[in-house]
């Protein structure tokens, strides 16, 4: 059973904030393939985090802190990544109540691979690495629902970047034909484009 509508703390002031936690964590931008019962669970080996408005609190390529997960409870978060040779990072997303951020880092601990920033003050709810191996020793079925849907979470996400890939690969291509016409033209050259 799905549950209900639920999608911020400001929203649901009557709601007890494990509660809301628990909601957010089943929500179709969360973690779909837990119970309401699971997710009562998981949220109560995590801790919460206020933090407040224009806060860099993820930076990319940091280790610090990076075997965290984040289930964003309250806010707006502005993820960015910096591209090698632009000078501005590219903001890729905006993530509110309901998403996660960090679960990769959960898994590996390697450097952080975006920048993360509260768009307005913002409360997240984080499960560490140590948290989730005390999950996995007191309650290995739970904890074994919570990375079924983690990892399907992930694979969600690298099938959603593989096609980005294939669309901006089509939009190179293109890119480049047009300039081999306009080149072909300059030099008085009509070679048609590679195929």
């Amino acid at each position: 059973m799905r549950g209900s509508p639920i999608t911020s703390l400001s929203e649901n002031p009557d709601l007890q904030p494990q509660a809301l936690a628990a909601h957010l964590l089943i929500t179709p931008t969360a973690l779909e393939g837990l119970t309401l019962h699971d997710a009562a669970k998981v949220v109560r080996y995590m801790q919460p985090r206020v933090i407040s408005a224009d806060t860099v609190f993820i930076r990319e390529g940091e280790v610090s802190g990076s075997e965290e997960l984040m289930l964003v409870l309250e806010g707006d978060i502005t993820i960015e990544n910096r591209s090698p040779g632009a000078g501005e990072p590219m903001v890729v997303g905006v993530v509110g109540p309901g998403h996660i951020i960090g679960e990769i880092g959960l898994f590996d601990g390697q450097p952080r691979s975006a920048t993360c920033t509260a768009a307005s003050h913002a409360v997240v709810a984080v499960l560490s690495r140590r948290a989730l191996m005390r999950l996995l020793h007191d309650d290995p079925r739970v904890a074994a629902r919570l990375l079924l849907a983690l990892s399907a979470r992930m694979a969600q996400r690298l099938r959603e970047t593989n096609r980005k890939l294939r669309t901006f690969t089509q939009m190179n291509r293109a890119l480049q034909d047009e300039m081999q016409v306009v080149m072909n033209n300059r030099t008085g050259t009509h070679r048609p484009p590679p195929t």
